[in-house]
């Protein structure tokens, strides 16, 4: 007979009515963490403090995954155990929206939070891109993963490093098109579990891997001299500290690996004495759970400090491009790349069998989708909005969920704001190498 926590912490056996309501710390997290994001910041970047931003740096982890989490519930009727397949005994089924295994009418799981409204909107590969006249969303994103590969040097059986993997849209890219094998690190549970979900429906879980660590911890984790080569998407701009953590990347990397880095900076255009500039640095931040949005030279600073040979710096957004990385978030239908842009339904967030990464990434290649440019038009966004605010008022999305979509409101804005004036960089471009042993 096996034996599982109840909801008040004590054992119960199997075939009990009381429902199982997990209760670690990181489920706690989970189910407060959407409604308590928004606590991090003052609204008002005019009053948004250097003691704010310290407090933030201090609970990182916190600020990323109280955006991030999926805000995950778990509720068990007519069983303590965790095994589902064992407790059930019956067929089991996958959850309409997630595509996690469970069997109808004896479970409960919500799933929400800015990890799941990031799938709806962008789909598994969380980062902007660069884009050609004409060329297709998903195209435009792997091009731009294949050439952080190439700059990094990534070759076929390296054993490479994905630091802040997300749902690992990258990292089965990067692995397809180098043939390397690749590890994603995530401090995000919920995603890593989602990583690992699409992986394995890719057929790529004995090349592609993913496990949850703290990309401020990893050498602890992965010990020293681990990998050829690590690469970063987006992601590290979310650390307290750069040195800090381009350190830990520094330690993993094997001697004369390279690592290859697109971050988040605040151009060298950008004051923060001039309260415009604070502002969209403060609504990057709100809207993309952010301790802290830093300079150029800030990051060129870190990368030297802590031992790194610089061998290629550049602000991809910089160059001449007719269509802009930020274009999706503006919302103009007019600037709609192909004719599919106007015809084709996106399937993030319908039906898991359709949200499918080898449905969405064979089928609906052709463009960025309806969805995409519409649902950032005003109206888009007020649907989308009200929609996510009825689903929440029944309990069909975590509570809070509505708070992380009004703060990626907020995101756009300033995103879009910081693109345009040249404040604000998504792709920064470092390849640095780590010096030979002497």
């Amino acid at each position: 007979m096996v034996n599982a926590p109840t909801a008040n912490g004590t054992n119960q056996k199997d075939g009990s009515s009381t429902a199982l309501i997990p209760k670690t710390k990181g489920d706690v997290r989970n189910r407060a963490g959407i409604a308590s994001y928004t606590q991090h910041w003052d609204r008002n970047s005019a009053n948004d403090t250097a003691e704010m931003t310290e407090q933030r740096k201090d609970v990182y982890t916190d600020v990323v995954n109280s955006y991030y989490d999926g805000a995950f519930e778990a509720r068990t009727r007519g069983s303590g155990v965790r095994d589902k397949k064992v407790a059930f005994g019956g067929r089991l089924r996958p959850c309409w929206r997630c595509g996690d295994v469970e069997r109808r009418g004896d479970s409960l799981k919500r799933c929400g939070g800015a990890t799941e409204l990031y799938e709806y909107g962008w789909g598994t590969s969380f980062h902007f891109c660069r884009y050609y006249k004409g060329e297709a969303f998903y195209q435009a994103i792997a091009r731009h993963e294949h050439y952080l590969a190439a700059q990094t040097g990534i070759r076929p059986k390296m054993r490479v490093l994905d630091v802040g993997c997300g749902v690992g849209g990258p990292a089965r890219e990067i692995a397809r098109f180098t043939d390397a094998q690749v590890v994603g690190v995530n401090n995000n549970e919920f995603q890593v579990s989602r990583a690992n979900k699409y992986t394995a429906n890719a057929g790529l879980s004995d090349q592609v891997s993913f496990v949850k660590g703290d990309f401020m911890k990893l050498a602890e984790q992965f010990g020293e001299n681990s990998f050829d080569a690590v690469y970063a998407i987006e992601a590290t701009c979310h650390a307290p500290d750069w040195e800090g953590c381009y350190n830990q990347i520094k330690k993993v990397l094997k001697p004369g690996g390279v690592f290859g880095v697109y971050e988040w900076c605040m151009t060298d255009a950008w004051d923060p004495k001039i309260p415009h500039h604070k502002e969209i640095a403060h609504g990057i931040e709100v809207g993309d759970g952010i301790p802290e949005m830093r300079s150029i030279k800030a990051c060129r600073t870190a990368l030297q400090n802590v031992g790194f040979e610089i061998l290629h710096e550049e602000d991809l957004a910089d160059r001449d491009d007719e269509v802009k990385w930020y274009y999706p978030l503006e919302g103009d239908l007019k600037k709609c790349q192909t004719l599919w842009d106007y015809v084709i339904v996106r399937c993030a967030g319908f039906p898991w069998f359709l949200n499918d990464e080898r449905f969405r990434t064979h089928l609906l290649s052709p463009s960025i989708s309806t969805n995409q440019c519409w649902r950032m038009t005003r109206f888009g966004k007020f649907c989308t909005q009200n929609t996510v605010w009825a689903l929440e008022k029944v309990g069909l999305v975590p509570k809070g969920t509505h708070d992380v979509g009004e703060a990626l409101v907020t995101a756009s804005v300033a995103l879009v704001a910081g693109g345009k004036e040249k404040l604000f960089t998504p792709m920064m471009l470092f390849v640095c190498k780590k010096p030979e042993d002497k």
